[in-house]
């Protein structure tokens, strides 16, 4: 059984809906991103991003950049979008910083129409995208017990890439952006590949869970919707990641992302004030904590509380106990 393709064709056409919609708009780009076509283009990404490392590299890696190029521009979007809604509402921030970035949220979704067009992801019959099945089909897929092997593997890899990042600077921060969002975005993946597969990942619970694990174990982490992973249909062979180990990565993302969106607002503000205003660096940073009021905390003690958190959860090596094994019909491999 061959299942590769297969997880293309669906996420492709989810997305080739939602192109269909968007051309019949007026402003198809704010259309997309208003109607989360985000969340097709990570799946699609995703598979890219696996893939190049499985098999066809070549064909893959070109595959992830025009998903990629799609996702970041709507992520742009996204950014300036939120963060001019959340400081908007507040009598402290000038007007010229919200108009600042509303005018940066309507250059990114303009630079998006024009990917659009240019990349002729609109055009009738979906020209894009039977392009990019025209190529699928000349891929070398493998067969599904020797591709979750390589799954495994790719995750091994990956696990030991993230605690390399880790370990260069000893769960040192610097940087928000360099630093905290990409890790978050590194641990993301690994909770983003199970729903873009389909199936061929699934969730396993030990009959014992170590104490440490259980401040990750909070509600809003295990009734998350994110971390029920798609039924493994008539699978085969799947890989198995823990359950509980499952949970502390998510519970790791989230709260990187609440560290990371509240950096980030800072860093947005600091931007604006930078291109409207005629301040020196140390004076613009002042205006920025000025203007978004006591409850923000400074950079320096948001990469701290990120240092902490990271610090505590990379020595318990929870993501060297996140991948169980693998499970088919005939053979149950590290179980």
């Amino acid at each position: 059984m061959i299942n590769g393709p297969l997880r293309f064709v669906y996420f492709l056409n989810k997305f080739q809906v939602l192109l269909n919609t968007a051309s019949k708009q007026k402003n198809p780009a704010l259309w997309l991103y208003k109607n989360d076509a985000r969340t097709s283009l990570f799946m699609l990404e995703a598979l890219c991003k696996l893939y190049s490392k499985l098999h066809n590299k070549k064909k893959f890696t070109k595959l992830k950049e025009q998903f990629k190029l799609l996702e970041d521009t709507i992520g742009a979007i996204d950014y300036y979008d939120n963060i001019a809604k959340d400081i908007g509402t507040s009598n402290k921030i000038p007007a010229e910083i919200t108009s600042y970035l509303l005018a940066q949220t309507r250059e990114k979704i303009q630079s998006l129409n024009e990917i659009l067009v240019e990349k002729e992801w609109l055009s009738n019959g979906g020209k894009r995208i039977k392009k990019i099945q025209k190529k699928l089909n000349e891929v070398d897929w493998l067969h599904e017990e020797e591709e979750i092997k390589a799954i495994n593997d790719f995750y091994g890899e990956a696990i030991y890439d993230i605690n390399e990042f880790i370990q260069t600077n000893a769960c040192h921060f610097d940087n928000i952006e360099a630093d905290v969002h990409e890790l978050r975005r590194r641990l993301r993946w690994l909770s983003i590949y199970p729903q873009a597969l389909l199936g061929s990942v699934q969730l396993c619970k030990k009959k014992t869970t170590p104490k440490h694990l259980a401040k990750y174990l909070t509600k809003e982490i295990t009734g998350s919707a994110f971390n029920k992973l798609p039924d493994a249909n008539d699978s085969i062979c799947f890989l198995l990641l823990e359950q509980n180990y499952f949970y502390s990565l998510s519970w790791m993302i989230a709260e990187l992302g609440k560290i990371k969106d509240k950096g980030l607002h800072a860093v947005a503000v600091k931007e604006a004030l930078t291109q409207t205003a005629q301040l020196a660096e140390a004076d613009t940073i002042k205006k920025t904590y000025s203007l978004l009021g006591t409850k923000q905390p400074k950079l320096e003690q948001l990469l701290k509380d990120a240092e902490a958190i990271c610090k505590v959860y990379f020595v318990e090596q929870n993501l060297e106990n996140l991948v169980v094994g693998i499970r088919s019909a005939s053979n149950t491999q590290n179980l």
